[in-house]
């Protein structure tokens, strides 16, 4: 299940909450019972492969594959 951050206008505290998509509009109501409160928008790591750098001696390209004289 996803996890929002949101931030209590009152009192300055920034939350998580879990929930299903279909409520993440759903009004959130603070740790300290305040009810006005701001979704905040969030960078989200997303896990997979990512390319490997090159490497100086790893084959491909003209010098690093044995074409250079």
């Amino acid at each position: 299940m996803p996890r929002y951050e949101y931030r209590c206008r009152p009192c300055g505290t920034t939350f998580e909450l879990s929930r299903p998509m279909a409520e993440s509009a759903a009004p959130a109501t603070c740790p300290a019972g305040h009810k006005d409160t701001v979704k905040l928008l969030s960078t989200v790591a997303v896990g997979g492969a990512s390319a490997a750098p090159a490497s100086a001696g790893g084959g491909g390209g003209c010098c690093g594959g044995g074409c250079c004289g």
